[in-house]
């Protein structure tokens, strides 16, 4: 083995895998802002782009949680309060929310959708740390630069409205914070940022090597997330840079996930779904973001009715008051549940099925203190 390979070296998926959903959707992102210009995508994002981005990445990455969760009997009979309890709350609070003004639904709805994309990226990192068995130290370090690579942007951003694009609806983040705490938010987060580059220059001087995927997993972040808000012009930009590298991995993890617990049997007659492989796989759950959009498009914004027709229907705002929560339910079920079904320590099976344990007979690639795999959710 090279020595400037780690050890302890930890891959998620596989090299190829790690290197295509973490570097590779960095690196595709960039692409597609820089071809932008040649692409007609200057500005606001053109429709093919919402089709491939919005619905086939971002809305459809919402649903494949149904592999998790709905579409197993038996893990919702396992835990039916959390499945029912759920997205009875969620939307009681979503009417609740948007009953006291829309501007209150938006902007609460952004900021949970906000703190579930960064505690994602620290779930990676987090899952890292773990497979590498690295130190105490290593892993609050790994957390802090995950960490200011997301919020130094963000609090950048916030400093900074308003911006020529918004996370769901214009001003739905909270405009006020003076200038010069972006600067300084910026500042923080490079000083963080760059010790933890210096740390991982001294684990090569002594002899540790580079754990590349989570190197990778660090600066693919840092790229997406820079550049998507302080670099970022337009929609267009931030709109992919915001949700390819927040889609794709989910997607693989799904994947790995939803073929584990088939080949035990799950899914019965669903399983179907899976035959067809990830082309399939991808289809279906295409196939329900855009059945969600129309929804959307019919019922509330009515801006794209060559694509799904003129509803004619203009909803009065108590009806929207019940309606727009409820379009939004999907993807408040995916916030909420992503808290809880990715905690090994709770379900002893999950690691089997995620391809991350060598069997019964074999020692566990990782060690399972309390919420080992808290990979999309919000707590370990």
């Amino acid at each position: 083995m090279s020595r400037l390979l780690a050890p302890t070296q930890a891959w998620l998926f596989g090299p190829a895998v790690d290197l295509s959903v973490f570097a590779g959707s960095a690196l595709v992102s960039v692409a597609f802002v820089l071809a932008a210009p040649w692409l007609g995508a200057v500005g606001d994002t053109p429709p093919w782009a919402w089709l491939l981005f919005v619905v086939g990445v971002d809305v459809a990455h919402v649903w494949s949680t149904l592999f998790r969760t709905y579409l197993d009997g038996a893990e919702v009979a396992r835990r039916p309060g959390l499945y029912v309890g759920a997205p009875l709350a969620a939307y009681a609070v979503g009417v609740l929310a948007y009953s006291l003004s829309p501007g209150a639904f938006w902007s609460a709805f952004a900021y949970v959708a906000l703190f579930h994309f960064i505690r994602q990226q620290y779930g990676w990192g987090a899952l890292y740390s773990r497979k590498a068995h690295a130190s105490p130290f290593e892993r609050r370090l790994d957390a802090a630069a995950l960490y200011a690579a997301t919020l130094g942007p963000v609090v950048w951003w916030h400093a900074n409205l308003p911006r020529a694009f918004w996370w769901f609806v214009e001003h739905d983040f909270l405009a006020g914070l003076p200038r010069w705490t972006g600067t300084v938010a910026l500042g923080a987060h490079a000083v963080v940022l760059v010790t933890w580059a210096a740390f991982q220059g001294l684990r090569i001087a002594r002899g540790d090597g580079v754990q590349a995927g989570k190197v990778l997993l660090v600066a693919a972040t840092w790229v997406a997330w820079f550049g998507g808000i302080v670099l970022a012009r337009d929609d267009f930009a931030f709109t992919v840079m915001n949700v390819v590298l927040h889609g794709v991995p989910y997607f693989a993890l799904l994947f790995r996930y939803a073929r584990g617990r088939h080949a035990e049997g799950g899914f019965g007659a669903k399983g179907v779904l899976l035959r067809a492989g990830l082309p399939g796989f991808l289809l279906f759950l295409g196939g329900l973001a855009l059945l969600e959009e129309g929804l959307w498009d019919l019922l509330v914004w009515h801006e794209r009715r060559a694509w799904f027709g003129d509803s004619g229907l203009t909803l009065e705002s108590d009806v929207l008051a019940l309606v727009v929560p409820l379009l939004a339910l999907p993807q408040a079920t995916h916030y909420l549940l992503d808290a809880f079904v990715w905690k090994a320590g709770r379900d002893p099976a999950l690691l089997n099925r995620l391809g991350w344990t060598k069997g019964p007979q074999g020692p566990a690639p990782v060690s399972q203190p309390r919420g080992v795999v808290a990979i999309p959710g919000v707590g370990e």
